[in-house]
């Protein structure tokens, strides 16, 4: 989920909610961790390693022109590993790993992460204290991505003087659909003053089982915009159309879907779906697809593993879904972000260097260390290291670093 967005503080208690790390009972920093406790089931295969994965796709054409073509002209190895990682900043007191990861590690992207009630003056501060690092002379002057988990309802890390008190998704999802475009036009306003430009948001998983609210990291907590495909690709891409009108870049989530699962990714081990399938005609397939048809700019995959689609990886490190299914099957050419990778319990039985080469290496852009950014220097290490041993992988590098500087162009746009 971003899982991964952090939960409200019980909930942050509980565990974390990567890429929604604001969930209740999971993983909190950007993981937007999921927020989904869930039952664990056979770990077996989502540790291993996936033998898709196991060479790396070969990268675009557009993509390796576009590097070719100057985009990156100048970028050391280690300049551009660093467009390729987001860190968690803890929104109250930022720690100083994440500050580590910017400063010595090239770190070109940030999460906000936790829960702040100090409103938009304190979170400006803590904000501008990293981006304000980049200038001339720092990584070619790049801007950074500053992204959070503000859903609503249970995920909404920034509260207080200045933050509209935000409702759940599903209760979003009753409004009309262009009272909630106006609606997510204002909470994307409040984040733009205030230097987020990137929002882990809006949940796209669907949730269409007989009990919504037996689905740990989604139904549970009111995060899905409703239960069945039509409502939740209007909803969802009113909640994202809000948001890209304030120049802050939407993130569907968590693709291929958290929606049919138990467990919580960020708090149990083999999590995995048994049911959705593979194919354009499927209903989830159907809602994602809506999405990138409305040129959806970001997707966020999820780290659950997906027996009938890939049964050897989580999806995060799965070429099969992310290249394969994502990339050439539904037409994406965005951004790929994965959910939260550092703090998960569904990834801890990979190291988290190979965590960060595995995602890459099967198609993802960006790896989200939000929950626990202590992980972010050996993530670069390993990305660093396997570019230079591997020409393909180094190609990989070059292509996702190049998508990553293109959607921080469309920022000016």
């Amino acid at each position: 989920m971003s899982r991964r967005p952090v939960l409200l503080a019980a909930l942050v208690g509980a565990g974390s909610l990567a890429g929604c790390s604001l969930i209740p009972g999971s993983s909190s920093a950007g993981s937007s961790p999921s927020a989904k406790p869930q039952t664990p089931e056979p770990a077996a295969s989502s540790a291993a390693p996936s033998p898709t994965a196991a060479a790396s796709p070969a990268p675009s054409a557009t993509a390796t022109a576009t590097a070719t073509d100057g985009a990156l002209a100048g970028w050391s190895l280690e300049e551009k590993v660093g467009q390729l990682m987001m860190v968690g900043v803890d929104a109250q007191a930022p720690k100083q790993s994440s500050n580590e990861a910017v400063d010595t590690h090239h770190v070109g992207n940030i999460f906000i992460a936790g829960r702040t009630t100090a409103g938009s003056q304190a979170t400006q501060k803590v904000i501008s204290s990293f981006t304000s690092k980049v200038g001339p002379g720092t990584t070619h002057a790049t801007p950074m991505l500053v992204a959070t988990d503000q859903e609503g309802g249970e995920v909404q890390v920034l509260a207080g003087s200045g933050f509209s008190d935000i409702p759940s998704a599903l209760d979003q999802s009753a409004q009309p659909r262009d009272q909630l475009v106006a609606s997510a036009r204002t909470w994307g306003k409040e984040l733009a003053d205030v230097g987020v430009n990137m929002n882990l948001a809006p949940v796209a998983d669907l949730v269409d089982i007989a009990r919504p609210a037996s689905n740990e990291p989604i139904g549970r907590w009111g995060r899905e915009y409703g239960h069945d495909a039509a409502t939740v690709s209007s909803q969802a891409g009113a909640f994202a159309e809000g948001m890209q009108a304030s120049k802050v870049i939407p993130t569907y989530k968590h693709f291929p879907g958290l929606g049919r699962v138990t467990a919580n990714t960020d708090t149990s081990a083999g999590v995995v779906d048994s049911t959705t399938t593979r194919g354009a005609d499927t209903a989830v397939s159907v809602v994602f697809g809506a999405a990138i048809a409305a040129g959806a700019p970001v997707i966020m995959v999820s780290s659950a593993t997906y027996s009938l689609i890939d049964p050897s990886a989580p999806a995060v490190f799965s070429s099969t879904i992310v290249t394969d299914m994502l990339r050439r099957e539904m037409g994406f050419s965005g951004v790929v972000i994965t959910d939260d990778v550092s703090a998960a319990v569904q990834v801890q039985d990979v190291s988290a260097g190979d965590r960060a080469v595995r995602a890459i290496r099967a198609g993802c852009d960006i790896v989200l260390a939000s929950a626990d950014p202590t992980v972010a220097a050996d993530m670069v290490k390993a990305l660093i290291a396997t570019a230079r041993s591997d020409p393909a992988f180094a190609a990989r590098v070059d292509e996702s670093a190049t998508r990553v500087l293109n959607l921080k162009k469309s920022l000016g746009s």
